[in-house]
């Protein structure tokens, strides 16, 4: 068994949606949609990682840049994540000589 020597470092709900600028309900219907992860406490309360801060930024640009619905905003990602995967998958490729 192994244990983790720091205790990380979680947002809770207020502070998450401070640390994001969104109002806390808007979190919670985010979440509700499957765009942002976040684990729950003892308590059973939302907690997020300081990475999720970086997810919430980019749902926000896609929805008010491009005008995206949240629903759609789902698709968006899941797109781009598998360009960014195989763009990573390119460059590791060996060139011909």
């Amino acid at each position: 068994m192994s244990y983790a020597l720091v205790r990380q470092v979680r947002l809770d709900l207020d502070a998450y949606a401070r640390a994001t600028g969104l109002h806390p309900q808007a979190v919670r219907r985010l979440v509700a949609l499957g765009l942002l992860e976040p684990v729950r406490n003892a308590r059973g309360e939302l907690c997020f990682m300081p990475a999720q801060v970086a997810a919430a930024a980019r749902i926000q640009r896609l929805h008010e840049g491009l005008a995206i619905n949240y629903a759609a905003i789902g698709v968006v990602i899941d797109l781009l994540d598998r360009i960014e995967e195989l763009e990573a998958a390119l460059r590791d490729l060996p060139r011909p000589r």
